[in-house]
């Protein structure tokens, strides 16, 4: 990702693994990685959301309102701690790929067996609040099977 290549001078496995937390966060909050048209102090989406992803309290004020009641809480909390993981300023604590791709296999596997969207059987509690777009808090979700990712052996 631009921004970390810019600040360091270098890319390695390590700064893909920033890249790609970046981009899980994009998708965790719905915003930009950079957007000059938020509010002071919230122009850069990692400056901003570390220190509510830091706290588990907090953290569910990164989270994009759209995808409420399609997750457990517990789920959101473990993609919100690996998104700052793979943040993280220093390299050394960043997760290497292949320990990315577990946790997130780990999450499908957890939703696949005992999460099932559809009927919300789960005994896991799910986050449902009102929005905007949906002030009624009803919503109609649909599953959808996606390849399992790998970890390139280059990451190893």
């Amino acid at each position: 990702m631009f921004l970390f290549s810019r600040t360091v001078g270098h890319l390695t496995a390590k700064s893909d693994v920033y890249s790609f937390g970046v981009v899980l966060l994009e998708m965790l909050s719905g915003l930009r990685a950079v957007d000059k048209n938020r509010p002071s102090g919230e122009h850069s989406l990692v400056d901003w959301a570390k220190p509510y992803l830091a706290n588990k309290r907090k953290m569910f004020r990164v989270l994009d309102s759209r995808l409420e009641g399609q997750y457990s809480m517990e789920g959101a909390f473990k993609v919100a701690t690996l998104a700052l993981r793979c943040i993280s300023s220093e390299p050394k604590f960043r997760p290497r790929m292949n320990e990315v791709v577990i946790v997130l296999e780990q999450l499908q596997n957890s939703n696949e067996s005992g999460s099932n969207l559809s009927n919300n059987t789960s005994s896991t509690p799910r986050i449902r609040r009102r929005s905007a777009d949906n002030p009624s808090g009803g919503r109609s979700t649909t599953t959808t099977a996606y390849p399992r990712p790998s970890a390139s052996p280059l990451y190893d």
